[in-house]
Order: C-alpha cells, then structure tokens, then sequence
C-alpha cells in the first residue's frame, strides 16, 4: 500500500484516485473547486478545497509524507509549474506530472517532476497502434522497438502445443501468457495446447507482431 495525493481532480484525476483507491492505497485528493471536492467526498474522506499554488498549502499538506504525488491540473500549465517547483521544495519524494507537450515536459522536469504522463498523447498511440494493425486488441510500449501486444492465435494453432508449432522461432516473438473468457496463464510450459478464443499476450518488435496479426 502506499500514500498517495493527487493534486488536481479533473478527468485524469478522478479516474486516477479511484482507481490507486481501489487498488488499496491510501489516497488524498485536492482541487481548488469545492463543488468537485465534495462531489467526491463520499469516496475519499481524505480531501481538502485549496489552492496549491500558495507555498503555504503546500507546506501544511506534509508533501514528503507521500510515496507519490501527482500533479493532474487540467489546462492550466502555469500552475502546474508552480505546484511541480513548491512540491520538490517541500520534499515531494516522488512526482509524476501530466502534459501533452515535449516542450512542457521539459520546463517541468527540469524544475522538479520525476515523470511526465501524456495521457492524451498515449490514448492516441494506443488507438493508432490498434486501429492501424488487424487484429491487435491492446499493446504496452516498452522501447521504440519493443512493446507488448494483446492479439488472438492463429486458427490453426487449435490443438497444437508450443514445442509443436515453435511460435518463437518461426515468429520472432515472446509468448508471456494466454488469457481466454476463463483463465490467464502467465506460466506456460512447452506442453501448452491452444484453444478456440485463446488470446496471446506478446513481447516482440511491431513489424513481428503486425506480420501475426495479419494472419489471425
């Protein structure tokens, strides 16, 4: 479990506290809206109506008291400079701040985030990735070579085992689980026999995966 604050609760805030709420931690939010904070009251009884730009909130916050803070301001970049800078002075451990520019991201790193989301700038890499390629159900960029994909078997792998049909070898690519409606399989031994509706989750370049997926 870990303390959370999450400064900002816009669309990316509010989904992002409740889902690290769901997972566990503890989570405090802040906004300068009231109507937002007690919109969100009954879920996080950890939550205050301030205005972090003020040094003084900042400081009565005990910001080094959290594994992480998030700074999810909406349009509003300034602040989010402000918020970022006053949090590394008071001894934020770790910050993550959200953007959707490389020119922001570098102002803000260099004045104290530790990392910087593109939430909008991910979705479309996502959808790009999944739209443009048959097949491809999901992906998780890992390098500009590598990433990890999300796409069903072949049909004519029902039936077969994975020493059968040698899936790395001829592919070039790394089966790291199965998922199908029933069970997920993270352990797979070279005995596995595939399925109708068995989904593969990979590790291998895009060029790789893509040539797989066309198949499917």
């Amino acid at each position: 479990m870990k303390s959370v604050l999450i400064i900002g609760m816009g669309r990316m805030g509010r989904h992002l506290a409740k889902r690290m709420h769901q997972l566990g931690n503890e989570v405090m939010i802040v906004d300068n809206n009231p109507a937002i904070i007690e919109a969100l009251s009954d879920r996080f009884t950890d939550s205050s109506i301030c205005d972090c730009t003020n040094e003084s909130v900042i400081a009565s916050l005990g910001v080094d008291n959290f594994d992480i803070c998030f700074v999810t301001i909406g349009e509003d970049f300034q602040a989010s400079l402000v918020v970022t800078s006053l949090l590394r002075k008071h001894g934020a451990r770790r910050i993550v701040a959200k953007t959707n520019q490389d020119i922001q991201a570098e102002l803000l790193r260099t004045i104290g985030a530790d990392e910087i989301v593109y939430p909008e700038v991910d979705i479309a890499e996502k959808l790009a990735v999944r739209y443009n390629a048959k097949n491809i159900l999901d992906f998780i960029p890992l390098t500009d070579e590598y990433s990890i994909y999300e796409l069903p078997i072949l049909p004519a792998w029902v039936g077969h085992t994975l020493m059968e049909l040698n899936i790395r070898r001829k592919y070039q690519i790394n089966i790291i689980a199965v998922k199908n409606d029933t069970s997920f399989d993270a352990n797979l031994g070279a005995d596995y026999c595939f399925r109708a509706g068995d989904h593969i989750i990979v590790i291998g370049r895009s060029d790789d995966v893509f040539k797989l997926a066309s198949k499917a």
